[in-house]
């Protein structure tokens, strides 16, 4: 409904063409359906959140083993089909939660990587092996970065307030109330995280649209197609400026590997767009330091380029 209405306002209403025209449908239709996202989810997950003993959720993906929460939450990222942006929501969500700042990042990794929307995708135009393959790599990297930030003990530079949930400080309320208390609660927390974020969100929906409106698939092709040794390395620099979903990426990565350019080149250029774009950087900033976002898109950039060359040099 929200598309279509968006699509009248641009190229009906206003009469915008051409780039403009794209860029404008963009940022209108991204900024309703983040904004959207943030609300609903940061609100579903606060208010959740006060059912449950935090710590014992924590215990739980923390595990005895490392391992365990990691891939959980990995796993977890494939059942929720957002982008990157669009998965900052809930990635805030653990964070309040008190879950471990590796095991958020596996999720955040993992969301836009791998959903299900993309898996059909990827099988219907590359079949089930390169789908196979692209799916084991994704959780590779979700779980293997998330292991790494979260063995780095960096949650010194989140910069939002982690307040525990008190589930237990309503207790002699009656049913009632306390159930009008906790969906209070969890507006006041949506309201003071939005508030903080919902600047950069905006800087980084109107870069991403600049972008999608102006960069066309032919330049992309022309510096980054190819079997040279950079051409991986291109990729992934060329895709981490832009912003998409891993499901609007794949008719582009359809059309470039049909201008030559090699799939593991390919690949690599729509993880880099669809993991570590620069909007999504905006965005986290209000959120989290300038050093830990760098060491998150250093670990996963160079995870993304090492599968561009495993691709290139299997496929």
């Amino acid at each position: 409904m929200w598309k279509e209405f968006v699509d009248y306002l641009t190229y009906e209403l206003w009469n915008l063409e051409g780039h403009l025209g794209e860029a404008i449908n963009f940022f209108i239709y991204d900024t309703i359906k983040i904004f959207f996202l943030l609300i609903v989810i940061i609100y579903i997950v606060s208010f959740l959140r006060s059912f449950f003993p935090v710590e014992k959720v924590r215990d739980y993906l923390s595990g005895k083993h490392k391992l365990i929460g990691h891939v959980s939450a990995a796993f977890f990222g494939m059942l929720t089909p957002f982008c990157s942006c669009s998965a900052i929501p809930l990635f805030l969500g653990f964070l309040q939660a008190r879950i471990p700042l590796g095991v958020t990042f596996s999720y955040l990794i993992s969301a836009p990587l791998s959903d299900a929307v993309v898996i059909a995708l990827l099988f219907s135009l590359f079949g089930w092996k390169i789908t196979l393959l692209y799916i084991s790599f994704a959780l590779l990297i979700a779980i293997v970065a998330g292991l790494i930030i979260g063995s780095m003990n960096l949650e010194k530079e989140v910069l939002i307030e982690v307040k525990p949930a008190n589930s237990s400080s309503c207790c002699s309320q009656d049913t009632g109330s306390l159930f009008k208390a906790r969906l209070k609660e969890a507006w006041e927390a949506t309201l003071d995280i939005f508030k903080k974020i919902y600047p950069y969100v905006i800087i980084g929906i109107a870069i991403g649209a600049f972008i999608h409106g102006y960069v066309p698939a032919q330049a992309i092709a022309k510096y980054a197609g190819g079997d040279s040794w950079y051409a991986p390395i291109l990729g992934v620099a060329m895709g981490i400026p832009m912003y998409s979903s891993a499901a609007g990426m794949i008719p582009l990565i359809e059309v470039l590997t049909s201008k030559g350019m090699l799939l593991g080149t390919a690949l690599s250029f729509m993880m880099a767009v669809v993991a570590l774009s620069f909007p999504e950087a905006m965005i986290l900033k209000r959120v989290m330091s300038v050093k830990l976002i760098s060491i998150f898109f250093g670990i996963v950039g160079s995870a993304i380029l090492l599968v561009g060359y495993i691709f290139n040099a299997l496929l």
